[in-house]
Parts: C-alpha cells; sequence; structure tokens
C-alpha cells in the first residue's frame, strides 16, 4: 500500500474518531480516540475499500468487477461473423476467474485475421466488462506495435520496457490487462522478456502473475485463415460448423514463421499462449449487419436501398477467393455517421 492511502485512511479514521467532539477535548478522549484510529488501521483491507477506494481506482472487486456476463452479452449483440470467438473467449476467461481453479500462469491470448474483422473490437470490449473505467483503467495497458516498438535496433531496450513495465502493473494490481496491438508490426525478439514472465511462477520478488491477462493482436495469418475458411466453405461446409481446431495449428506455424513479433518467438517455442483465435473475414452479410447496427445507433432503421448503396461503398472483394470483405467493418462507423449527417442537415434545410 502506497503511503498516502496510508496517511489518508488514518486521516479519515482520525476524523471519524473526533466528528462529535465540538469544544473540549481531555487527554483520555484524546488517546483513546487515537488509539481506535491507529488499531482500525490493522484491517487495511476493508477500510481501504471503503474510504480511499470510494474516491480512486483500487485492485478490488468494484474497480475490476470482471463482468463476464456482460461481455458474453456485449459479444453476442455487437459481434457479427465470430462464432469461434464468441465460443472460445468466453469460456477462456470465465475459466481463468472462477475461484476453484488455480492455474499457475496468466491467461494469454493470441487474436489473428484481416483488418476489421474485430480484433481490437473484442479486446476494447474484455477492457470494458472486466474494468470499471473500461480501457481507461490504469490496469489496462495497451501497446501499439507501429508507434512503439517498431525500430529492429532498438529490440534491447523494447525488452527491458516490457519487462519493467509488466512487473509494476502486475505489482501494482495482480488483475492487470496487458494488450500488445500490430504485433506483425514488431520486429523479431520484441518479446524475449515476457516469454520468461508469462511462464509458470517466473515473476521476481515471488508477485503472482497468474491473474493477469495478455492478448496480442495481429493480422499475421490473415490471409491463411482466409484460405483455409475459402476452402472449407467450397467443401460444402457450414461456416457456422467450423472448429476452432481447423486453424489452431495453422495460426501457430504462420506466427513462428512469418516475420514480426513472433517471429521464432520463446512465447510460442515455451507453449506460453493458451489460445490462438482466428477472427474470420466477413462475407456481404455481415457486412451488411455492420451498418445495420450503426444505423440504429443513431436511432434509426436503415432502408434496404441505403444499405445497398453503402456497400458499394465499403465493400471490395478479396482477390483470391472473391468471398470476403478486404476491409471487413473498419470503416463502416464513420460511413453511416457521415450519411446521416447529410440526412439530418438536408432534412433542416
Amino acid at each position: 500500500m502506497h503511503f498516502s492511502q496510508v496517511l489518508f485512511i488514518y486521516l479519515y479514521v482520525l476524523a471519524i474518531s473526533f466528528k462529535d467532539v465540538h469544544c473540549f477535548v481531555d487527554p483520555v478522549s484524546l488517546t483513546i480516540g487515537a488509539g481506535v484510529g491507529l488499531g482500525a488501521l490493522t484491517g487495511f483491507g476493508f477500510l481501504k475499500d471503503q474510504t480511499y477506494c470510494r474516491l480512486t481506482e483500487c485492485c478490488n472487486e468494484r474497480s475490476v468487477p470482471g463482468h463476464i456476463y456482460e461481455l458474453r452479452e456485449m459479444i453476442r449483440k455487437r459481434l457479427y461473423g465470430q462464432h469461434i470467438v464468441k465460443q472460445q473467449l468466453i469460456s477462456a476467461l470465465e475459466a481463468h476467474f472462477n475461484p476453484q481453479m488455480s492455474s499457475r500462469k496468466p491467461l494469454v491470448m493470441s487474436f489473428h485475421g484481416t483488418p476489421g474483422t474485430g480484433k481490437n473490437f473484442v479486446a476494447d470490449m474484455i477492457a470494458e466488462a472486466l474494468y470499471e473505467k473500461g480501457s481507461k483503467s490504469r490496469f489496462v495497458h495497451k501497446y501499439m506495435g507501429r508507434l512503439e516498438f517498431s525500430v529492429e535496433k532498438n529490440i534491447k531496450s523494447y525488452n527491458e520496457r516490457i519487462y519493467n513495465d509488466v512487473v509494476m502493473g502486475i505489482t501494482d494490481c495482480p488483475r492487470s490487462l496487458f494488450i500488445f496491438d500490430e504485433v506483425d508490426k514488431m520486429p523479431a525478439g520484441v518479446f524475449e522478456s515476457l516469454a520468461s514472465l508469462v511462464d509458470y511462477n517466473s515473476l521476481p520478488n515471488k508477485l503472482d502473475g497468474s491473474k493477469a491477462i495478455f492478448i496480442f493482436l495481429s493480422n499475421l495469418a490473415g490471409v491463411q485463415i482466409s484460405d483455409q475458411l475459402a476452402k472449407m466453405l467450397k467443401n460444402g461446409e457450414l461456416r457456422e460448423n467450423i472448429k476452432l481446431s481447423s486453424f489452431e495449428q495453422i495460426l501457430q506455424k504462420a506466427s513462428y514463421n512469418l516475420d514480426g513479433g513472433f517471429k521464432k518467438a520463446g512465447l510460442i517455442e515455451q507453449h506460453v499462449i493458451d489460445h490462438y483465435i482466428p477472427f474470420l473475414p466477413l462475407e456481404k452479410h455481415h457486412v451488411q449487419q455492420c451498418i445495420s447496427a450503426e444505423f440504429l445507433k443513431w436511432g434509426r432503421t436503415p432502408q434496404k436501398q441505403e444499405i445497398e448503396n453503402m456497400l458499394k461503398e465499403v465493400i471490395t472483394y478479396d482477390r483470391g477467393h472473391g468471398l470476403f470483405s478486404t476491409s471487413g467493418c473498419k470503416t463502416i462507423e464513420k460511413k453511416v455517421a457521415t450519411e446521416v449527417w447529410i440526412k439530418k442537415h438536408h432534412n433542416e434545410i
């Protein structure tokens, strides 16, 4: 506990002890009051929750509620075309948060897929559901590969930074969330210090990192996911019946061999990553669902022709198969907002 927290609680307890004293305090009463205040500090957990933690974010159930049910509902209502994500992600998080589970390591997941399939969207929803302040929580640490870890000659300093950030983050709150975006834009070797940290019982100073969550986001293996899905669809399999097992080995091998932060990475060699989760490329009807959902956010139910007109603007199909949107739902939010704004001002004229 930080000194400022101890001081705050101490003063708070003293204030309560003396709140009914108006004009005269005898030495005995003063001694008893101070004794009560100091004695109460032995119950720091309860006192901290009832005082300091009511005014600021703390690593407790109030600030880190872990609302898995709310996350399930958000994903069910707001994510399209990703049945594998819905199946695997919720189960992984429920198991991780289950108090009866005795895992010795943090939960480590790697999200793979082409742009616009929902990787960042889901990572943000996880933060929103698990933390009271969502992505703005001080216990949520997000890094952008292209911005923060892109220069190969700086790998040593990157490793030092990641190591220190993780140790400090878990010291601050064992339930910390670490999100590394754009892994494919990072140089090989950037995660070597992290590999030892997230392995079993390898944090310094006897820190317990088993409650932390690490999520890696990457476009790596997006092409391989599309090829595998197209092959299965052309063989007559229903998209909704396709299982995670059809992609896991593909994702692991591609991550290890393709250029990026995972190339020849200890994280993969040491089998530290618990779940490789594919975000499947979106088809036309999935993009239609995204468009409808965005219009509904503005309180509008779009006409069929409006949707068709917007599809012509936003959707282009992959050259290899002609089945999947190359940008998914990535540009939909801004396109719909612009369309609503234009219609609104047109009606006002």
